[in-house]
């Protein structure tokens, strides 16, 4: 698998927006502005940001001592309960259950770093993950059942979300014959973007406004 797909993906979310939050409480217009700029050129040149990294890491001779896949998933497991860009806007329960699902499995999955060098713990994290996995397929499930009529991305996203949730268990089998930590990581990384393209698909299919009787906006499936 390519890794750079998930980390470029992940890079904004998890390592530069929380450092540009933090800017922005001491000079926020150079933060909004930042922001605004690195947003827009990774946008028209997807990859600008991982490679700007990477450069960065060279620069500082930093590039052989960090596992940028490593650390982008211990950063996610700090982040994963403050991503409201990564959250349905929706009261009703089934959008609700949805976010806590994926909240919670890109949370367990962040804890794969911590773990994988102690084998009970570890089998332990991959018992929650199948589990975690489960209840969210099922809360996709929910959603779909709910709006049939408006399911057919989120069915898409499901299907690639199997997929790779299979390549996952597929690349456990082959750490626990090889012993390769990498293909783990890397595995456990592409879970974590799957997990952002069902809710990302969500939000786009889900939080539309429709024109109530009255004029006003109302949010309907």
């Amino acid at each position: 698998m390519n890794e750079d797909v998930p980390l470029a993906a992940l890079l904004m979310p998890v390592l530069v927006k929380p450092i540009l939050e933090k800017l922005e409480r001491k000079e926020n217009a150079a933060a909004q502005i930042l922001q605004t700029s690195l947003t827009k050129t990774e946008k028209n040149s997807p990859g600008f940001l991982l490679e700007l990294v990477r450069a960065l890491l060279r620069e500082t001779q930093s590039d052989g001592a960090v596992n940028l896949t490593e650390q982008l998933l211990r950063l996610q497991g700090t982040l994963a309960d403050s991503e409201p860009e990564l959250r349905v806007n929706r009261p009703e329960e089934i959008f609700q259950e949805l976010n806590r699902r994926a909240v919670y499995l890109k949370k367990v999955l962040s804890r794969v770093p911590e773990q994988i060098g102690d084998r009970k713990s570890f089998l332990d994290t991959i018992k929650d993950i199948a589990s975690a996995i489960k209840k969210l397929l099922d809360a996709v499930n929910g959603v779909t059942a709910h709006a049939p009529h408006r399911k057919h991305a989120l069915e898409q996203r499901r299907r690639e979300f199997v997929k790779y949730s299979k390549r996952f268990s597929n690349t456990l089998k082959e750490y626990f014959k090889e012993g390769e930590v990498e293909p783990v990581y890397v595995s456990d990384l592409y879970l974590i973007y799957q997990t952002n393209q069902i809710v990302m698909t969500t939000k786009r299919d889900f939080e539309r406004q429709n024109v109530s009787n009255g004029g006003g906006p109302s949010l309907r499936v």
